[in-house]
C-alpha cells in the first residue's frame, strides 16, 4: 500500500526527470465560479499528462527488463517514455478506439502497440497473458503502489504551491478514473496539507466513484465506451485505489460532456493550455458546480485530436 514515505521517495526519483507543473490562475475563471480557482497544469507535463509520474517511479523502483502496461493513451505515453529513457522494451495494449493522437505518439515513443475492442475484451487478462508470454513486468494504469505514489508526487506540489499562494484550505478537484491520480494526492494531502478536501470528478454516465461512495461499496460501470473522456473511463476503482477514495476524498462531483468541452474552452482561452476532455472535467466541475472558498482543479492530460479540439472550441 502506497503512503507518504513512498510518495516521498517516488518525488526523489523523479526530481531532474519530471516537470513541477504551474498553478495558474485567471480573473475570468474566478469570476465564473464566484470564488478562487487555481488549476495544476498537469497537461505540461512530460506525455501532455500526469501519468509520466507514475510510469518513471514504477521503472526506477523495479528495474524491469521489459514492461508491458494498457491504456487508452496517457498511460501508454507515459510507460513507452520512461521505458525508452531507462533502455528497456514496452509493449502498450490500447483500445482500438482510443484518440489517433495517442496511439501515434505512443509508436512514435517506441513501443509496440497492440489493440483490442474495449467493450468485448477483457484487457487484465489480456495483458497479463502477454506480459507471462514473453516475460514482462506489467505496470498497472492505477492500482499499483509505485503508480499512486508517483502520481501523489503532484499532490505534494499542489501543496506547496497553494502555501506560496497563501491558500491553505480548499477543495482539490481531481479528474478520476481508476483512482491512482485522485487516491495519490489525497495521500499526499492528507500528510502536507490536512485542511484541503479532495473530491473525485467524473463524467456522466461512468461516475462509479461517486455511486460508489453513496453506496459505500465499490461498484462498477455498467458501460465500457461510449464517452468522449476516454482517459478515465475505467470499469471500476482498483483494489488499492479504492479504499483511499473511500476514506481520503469527499463526494464525488459528475460534469456533462458539454460542460467538460466548455471547460476544455475556457482553459484554452483565459490559461492559454490544451485539454482533452478528460482532463478537464475537475476544471469543468470548479467553474460549473457550486462551492465556496479557494478551488484548485487538476487539469490531467492534454492529448486532444485536433477535431475533438475544434469541436470544444466551437461549444
Amino acid at each position: 500500500m502506497s503512503d507518504i514515505t513512498m510518495i516521498d521517495a517516488a518525488a526523489a526519483r523523479l526530481a531532474g526527470h519530471a516537470r513541477r507543473t504551474p498553478l495558474l490562475t485567471s480573473p475570468f475563471l474566478d469570476e465564473i465560479a464566484g470564488r478562487p480557482v487555481y488549476v495544476k497544469a498537469e497537461c505540461l507535463q512530460h506525455t501532455g499528462s500526469f501519468k509520466f509520474r507514475g510510469a518513471w517511479n514504477a521503472v526506477s523502483a523495479l528495474k524491469p527488463a521489459g514492461v508491458l502496461a494498457y491504456s487508452s493513451g496517457n498511460h501508454a505515453q507515459g510507460v513507452a517514455l520512461a521505458a525508452k529513457l531507462h533502455g528497456i522494451p514496452a509493449v502498450i495494449v490500447m483500445p482500438a478506439d482510443s484518440p489517433a493522437i495517442k496511439l501515434a505518439n505512443t509508436r512514435a515513443l517506441g513501443a509496440e502497440v497492440i489493440t483490442y475492442d474495449r467493450a468485448t475484451v477483457d484487457r487484465d487478462a489480456l495483458g497479463a497473458k502477454i506480459a507471462s508470454e514473453r516475460g514482462l513486468t506489467l505496470i498497472k494504469p492505477f492500482d499499483m503502489a509505485e503508480v499512486i505514489a508517483g502520481q501523489g508526487t503532484t499532490g505534494l506540489e499542489i501543496a506547496e504551491q497553494a502555501a506560496e499562494a497563501g491558500v491553505t484550505v480548499a477543495e482539490v478537484l481531481v479528474p478520476c478514473g481508476g483512482g491512482g491520480l485522485t487516491s495519490g494526492i489525497a495521500l499526499a494531502l492528507a500528510a502536507r496539507a490536512r485542511g484541503m478536501v479532495v473530491r473525485p470528478c467524473e463524467p456522466e454516465g461512468f461516475d462509479d466513484v461517486a455511486r460508489s461512495q453513496a453506496a459505500g461499496q465499490r461498484l462498477r460501470n455498467e458501460r465500457l465506451s461510449g464517452s468522449i473522456c476516454d482517459a478515465i473511463i475505467t470499469p471500476e476503482t482498483g483494489d488499492l485505489t479504492w479504499p483511499l477514495l473511500r476514506d481520503l476524498c469527499g463526494p464525488g462531483l459528475v460534469v456533462s460532456e458539454d460542460e467538460a468541452l466548455r471547460a476544455m474552452a475556457l482553459a484554452h482561452d483565459r490559461l492559454k493550455i490544451v485539454l482533452e476532455p478528460g482532463g478537464a472535467v475537475a476544471l469543468a466541475a470548479a467553474l460549473f458546480r457550486p462551492g465556496t472558498g479557494p478551488v484548485i482543479a487538476v487539469a490531467s492530460g492534454g492529448n486532444v485530436d485536433r477535431a475533438m479540439m475544434a469541436r470544444a472550441l466551437a461549444t
